[in-house]
């Protein structure tokens, strides 16, 4: 097919045509669920509307409404809409595999963003390179977010109203669902189908885990920096709902459908702010609200008693997570105030944590890089590890890495930050953008396409494994082995037990 030429599909709602573009075909905009407005917001998603005629698939569709962002896929500008339940194919082609002639392995990717900002559009996850390299069907899919798509309004406005807490969870999964049925059409292998994201994308696919009602619907899983423990409980989700709605003026279910959407985007972002002067949370309100039928408890209990473990699972965090957040920065005050909201021996956890640093930085370790490290550990690395043990405890495969490469960028106080992975594993380092992070110097191709060839591994044979990497074994509570992804890559036994040790009885 000549790179001018249009790819046009058929999908069950009709015909799409397409645009290819760097030897791949994109297909992009397309409904997954009915739009979630006039009486369909705040409520569960609906079955997406056919259309007549061929539809113009070749340009992105809306964000899902948010505020303006931070972080490193948030700098772009974000045109968005309340009719944004959207998702966008990359493929090789829509026939069937030039290397076997069978239909080939999906990742579904779900963006981060603190459920409140993001979009599948982002060049970061640009999908060419699994195409292309990897004989790989990528898709990445807008879902609602922040109140919109978690606030626990049920117990305010009624059982029509009674999955709002996870409408954006229900919207990943009829997004997974539509895929399942349609992605044959794009060459796409429906009983061959992975999930996975980064952050909120993690939390997400840990949860889509967790949930009994996804059994069967995709086959492994991928989350980068997230895992089980960013929920809130039935009491929290209704406090929230009370302060949203207290925003709001306490309108009725039919004044709260017809509210302009910048009043709900204002009155989450100061109820965001309130809470967070508060509280000193590190967790966003509008947040997934479990108890009820689709997700009856706290996810970490659900996997604990097994479910999800039959599903393959990749999962690891960065280095200096917290770095994203200017926490390296941060002076003896704050260090002092942090570890004091962690545990009840402040002392006895920065003696750990400073042994292991001065040996790694310098005798006098600064605050700023303490905070970091046990802020990391405490909201990333230590609930990654508690996701692989309740899934080691039911025969669950679990493979688990540490990205630790070190930007150069911002005078070296960025380090292996959050989100920093994105464009190794999808091999869009030469994005724009991509650079003002990594920092100067050769750009890190050899390392960009280890870990990518990692992930292609994994998604097309569920093993991570590769010829470059070596023999990349399942992790396990006796041995503990993780691959540091690095300049020079290599496995890890048990590494930093005295700070794994240290939070035993505080991250469950």
């Amino acid at each position: 097919m000549k790179e001018t030429s249009a790819p046009v599909v058929r999908v069950a709602q009709g015909e799409l045509r397409g645009r290819t573009r760097k030897g791949a075909q994109l297909f992009a905009g397309i409904p997954y669920a009915a739009p979630p407005i006039g009486d369909r917001r705040f409520r569960a998603p609906e079955p997406p509307e056919p259309w007549k005629g061929m539809r113009d698939a070749r340009r992105f569709g809306p964000a899902a409404p948010q505020l303006p962002g931070e972080g490193l896929t948030n700098r772009i500008a974000v045109a968005w809409d309340e009719d944004c339940l959207t998702l966008n194919v990359v493929t090789p082609s829509c026939g069937p595999s030039e290397r076997d002639g069978a239909l080939r392995p999906v990742y579904v990717w779900i963006h981060g963003g603190a459920y409140k900002h993001g979009q599948g559009s982002v060049p970061w996850y640009d999908g060419t390179s699994f195409a292309t390299r990897g004989d790989i069907v990528v898709v990445t899919i807008n879902y609602r977010l922040a109140a919109l798509g978690f606030c626990d309004l049920g117990a305010h406005l009624g059982d029509d109203f009674a999955t709002c807490g996870i409408n954006g969870t229900l919207d990943q999964v009829a997004a997974v669902r539509w895929v399942r049925e349609n992605v044959a059409a794009f060459g796409g292998d429906p009983e061959r189908i992975t999930i996975g994201g980064e952050s909120a994308g993690a939390f997400s696919v840990s949860n889509l885990l967790a949930m009994p009602s996804t059994e069967g619907l995709f086959h492994r899983a991928i989350a980068q920096s997230g895992a089980l423990h960013h929920t809130f409980d039935p009491v929290d989700g209704k406090e929230i709902a009370d302060d949203f709605l207290s925003a709001l003026g306490n309108p009725t279910a039919d004044e709260l459908m017809s509210l302009p959407i910048e009043a709900i985007l204002d009155a989450q972002e100061r109820v965001s702010s309130e809470r967070g002067q508060d509280t000193g949370r590190s967790q966003e309100p509008f947040y997934p609200v479990w108890g009820h039928g689709l997700l009856p408890a706290d996810p970490r209990d659900l996997v604990a008693a097994g479910h999800g473990s039959e599903v393959p699972l990749l999962t690891g965090t960065n280095e200096d997570e917290l770095s994203l957040w200017g926490v390296t920065t941060m002076d003896a005050d704050g260090l002092a105030d942090l570890v004091a909201r962690t545990t009840d021996d402040p002392d006895a956890m920065l003696e750990v944590y400073r042994r292991r640093l001065g040996d790694e930085r310098s005798d006098e370790v600064a605050p700023g890089w303490l905070a970091c490290a046990i802020g990391s550990d405490k909201v990333f690395t230590m609930p990654a590890i508690r996701h692989a043990e309740y899934r080691h405890a039911h025969g669950g495969d679990t493979w688990m890495y540490r990205f630790s490469w070190d930007s150069r960028a911002f005078d070296g106080l960025f380090g292996a930050a959050h989100a920093l992975e994105i464009p190794f594993t999808f091999n869009t380092i030469d994005q724009p953008g991509v650079d003002v992070f990594i920092g100067p110097g050769e750009p890190p191709t050899v390392l960009a396409d280890r870990i990518h060839d990692a992930w292609i591994a994994f998604i097309r044979d569920g093993d991570p494994s590769t010829a470059d990497l070596g023999e990349w074994p399942r992790y396990d509570p006796d041995s503990r082995v993780v691959m540091d992804l690095d300049d020079e890559c290599g496995l890890l036994n048990d590494p930093r037990p005295e700070e794994r040790r240290a939070w035993v009885g505080i991250v469950r």
